[in-house]
């Protein structure tokens, strides 16, 4: 009898429907102050990556392989950001931060796919300025219109498959609470509230896998990156490349990396004595300073698209 009613307990709280989220907790006497902010955030993060990507779309001199990755780059922060700011905003209006089951797992696989597309996307950019600057002649060759549209639907299409498989084995553990400790949802902190004991053992070797995958873009694009500086260091004309060029990557590279790890760090050992405060605004930095950097980073340093925006920008005050 007593196997029996722990069985139907554990199906009962096995069957999550809602999550409560409790991050947003502390923001009651703050949170139309909190809406404005993030609103206007928000509506910043558009404005710049939409300036961006109509301004490369609509100019064809800048339909080259460096200019449609930075424009696959703002498209990728606007999808990011979609799984975040409609639903946070919602909630901070709200009395009662709930998000269904299914809800939460879409918004983790939107949060965690952009995230990995990020840096498939920078180590495509990587490889492209190889080519650019150590074999020109062979530029156009290499970097064809095919190989190009190939790399973009890599970038997007293979993290969205690998935190897709990951969303799947999530969803088919027993979860025994419906509370998260966040303002979203994250396939960790979702894993963490399996009952135990779970067999999360297929899980894990899949993140294992992940964090390999990703290892050797990071691997790759350090490496890119190594061998350009060890050529332009040589050549005067491969500095100026070098400088026009590669530097805004690698500033959206390291602004990237730096923000992963401090939100890695916090979900994984991530302290319950930290102020929520702190932690929400540790969470959140990875879908606010990328996406609002990014574009403004390529914007003003890459000449032919500044030059392109203030022209449209002046003939439609004239």
């Amino acid at each position: 009898m007593g196997t029996t009613r722990f069985l139907t307990i554990m199906d009962n709280v096995s069957q999550v429907r809602i999550f409560f989220l409790s991050g947003l907790n502390e923001t009651n006497n703050h949170k139309f102050t909190l809406f404005f902010l993030t609103l206007l955030c928000y509506c910043v993060i558009l404005l710049v990556n939409i300036s961006v990507i109509v301004t490369i779309i609509l100019d064809k001199n800048l339909h080259e392989p460096m200019y449609i990755l930075i424009c696959a780059f703002c498209m990728n922060g606007l999808y990011g950001t979609a799984g975040l700011y409609p639903k946070f905003l919602w909630d901070l209006l709200s009395p009662v931060h709930v998000i269904s089951y299914s809800g939460c797992l879409v918004q983790a696989q939107v949060i965690a796919s952009f995230g990995f597309s990020e840096l498939s996307i920078l180590a495509v950019m990587s490889y492209d300025r190889y080519v650019a600057i150590c074999r020109p002649l062979e530029y156009h060759s290499v970097m064809s219109k095919q190989r190009l549209i190939t790399l973009v639907c890599f970038s997007w299409l293979m993290p969205f498959f690998i935190v897709g498989i990951n969303m799947f084995l999530t969803s088919r553990l027993k979860l025994c609470s419906p509370y998260i400790t966040r303002f979203f949802c994250v396939n960790p902190v979702i894993v963490k509230l399996a009952c135990f004991p779970a067999d999360t053992a297929v899980n894990s070797i899949v993140v294992y896998i992940t964090v390999i995958i990703y290892f050797v873009h990071g691997l790759f694009i350090f490496l890119s990156y190594m061998y350009l500086i060890k050529t332009c260091a040589n050549s005067l004309e491969n500095r100026a490349k070098f400088m026009q060029t590669c530097v805004p990557h690698l500033t959206a590279l390291i602004i990237f990396i730096v923000i992963g790890l401090f939100d890695i760090l916090n979900v994984r050992f991530g302290s319950k004595d930290f102020p929520q405060t702190f932690k929400n605004f540790v969470e959140m930095e990875i879908l606010v300073i990328p996406p609002l950097m990014n574009p403004l980073i390529y914007g003003f340093k890459l000449t032919k698209i500044r030059k392109t925006f203030l022209g449209v920008l002046t003939l439609k005050i004239k």
